[in-house]
């Protein structure tokens, strides 16, 4: 930003409070929480900025999957959804188990305006079988390990590897699920799969993969993060393993807390993922997992596919996209009275990076510009063939929400503005 910009009468929401200050921009720094002029004046009185989100659970599908999303798209539909940091799941093709890979992934990310994290493998290929170099990847660049899209099936080898990844810093995240009791399903198991004649996915999968990582991580006293959790029975384990002091965190996705199995009676593939959308049992205690803090960050799991993909309901891999969907669909518990704006703020960009020990951005005069400016009260319909990634699988599609980021400064520039929106130019 090599003018200055003037963000007058705008609400800044951070995790401890919320205040209205003239934000000066220049040469890509905050300068100023009260600043006079500037060359560029925007009315901000209907504008609320949050700390660039930093959503750590996003499927890039590159390399390999390019037809899906590249780095580059994947990146264009953070900036829309106010993202500018994420961690990337790596599997890809080939996985993210070779020091040569993270660098490929960090090299095309580096001008994109979005602060990308590889996640390496903790098995190399993710075949379960030998431990990924975990040295050469933290050196090449990862943020944390994982086989996300798969459980390690071995809990001796999970356990060797939380304790070696916690020897060296690195955070480890879970994909619980056991494949046995899966067997098959593609969608929640309970009253719509049986009604459909649809295999289903028991929740006991979910259920019993994270009793058995949080029961690993205690014996060893090291920390493990378990990704988008989606059942009642998840939500009240991490509570009782929190309360007795496991080192354990949490994600959950707005689809867990929002939506259900009812969704699928539709035949749509689109609202296929894994895990799948459950009960309404689940579906609040999810909710209430958010709201008392047991789930620690709202991620999105945002997995692209192709529409040709997604056509065929019971072929059709798992999977939704959400980042530009994100803060939008969160914003409805603040609309009902449920959430702070710190809380979310919190949720969707402190607590991520707090986890995966990354720097949290700064709204303080001298800190590099890195925002996510929303109007919360700008109602919109979610439309999939307007949205900035490859893919069209979005879960909230066809859906009216209040709230949206219209604009993204990060590295101290305007990366993103939203053309429809009608933003208040003062000079």
């Amino acid at each position: 930003m090599s003018h200055s910009v003037l963000l007058k009468n705008l609400t800044v929401a951070e995790a401890k409070r919320v205040r209205r200050c003239d934000l000066l921009i220049e040469n890509g720094k905050i300068m100023s929480l009260d600043g006079q002029s500037a060359d560029v004046v925007y009315d901000c009185s209907k504008l609320t900025a949050f700390p660039g989100l930093f959503d750590m659970h996003v499927h890039l599908r590159d390399p390999g999957f390019t037809a899906k999303e590249d780095i580059l798209t994947g990146c264009a539909a953070a900036l829309a959804g106010g993202v500018t940091g994420l961690a990337c799941m790596p599997n890809t093709k080939p996985t993210i188990d070779t020091p040569e890979t993270v660098r490929y992934i960090l090299n095309k990310a580096k001008d994109t305006g979005v602060d990308v994290h590889p996640v390496g493998c903790i098995t190399k290929g993710m075949s379960g079988g030998e431990m990924s170099d975990f040295d050469a990847l933290k050196e090449a660049g990862i943020c944390a390990v994982s086989d996300d899209g798969r459980p390690v099936e071995n809990a001796e080898m999970m356990r060797k590897a939380l304790i070696e990844a916690a020897r060296r810093d690195i955070p480890v995240i879970s994909h619980c699920e056991d494949l046995a009791i899966i067997n098959g399903g593609i969608i929640h198991r309970g009253v719509v799969s049986e009604e459909l004649g649809v295999p289903g996915m028991d929740r006991a999968s979910e259920d019993y993969i994270t009793a058995r990582e949080m029961l690993l991580a205690s014996s060893a006293d090291v920390p493990i993060h378990i990704a988008h959790v989606s059942t009642k029975g998840c939500v009240e384990m991490i509570r009782f393993a929190k309360q007795q002091g496991v080192k354990v965190t949490c994600e959950t996705c707005p689809h867990y807390f929002l939506l259900t199995e009812e969704k699928v009676r539709s035949m749509d593939a689109d609202y296929r993922m894994n895990p799948p959308l459950r009960e309404e049992t689940d579906r609040i205690a999810v909710l209430e997992g958010v709201l008392d803090g047991t789930i620690d960050c709202i991620v999105t799991d945002h997995a692209p596919h192709t529409p040709e993909e997604k056509k065929d309901f019971y072929r059709a891999p798992n999977g939704v996209i959400g980042m530009e969907t994100s803060l939008a669909a969160t914003l409805t518990l603040w609309h009902e009275g449920r959430m702070t704006l710190p809380q979310i703020a919190e949720c969707m960009a402190v607590k991520p990076r707090q986890i995966l020990g990354l720097p949290v951005p700064e709204i303080a005069e001298g800190a590099e510009a890195d925002l996510c400016i929303a109007d919360l009260n700008y109602a919109w319909t979610v439309d999939p063939e307007k949205l900035h990634s490859k893919a069209r699988n979005a879960v909230f599609k066809g859906m009216t929400f209040t709230g949206k980021p219209v604009m993204t400064i990060s590295g101290g520039e305007i990366r993103y503005k939203d053309e429809e929106y009608p933003f208040e130019i003062v000079k």
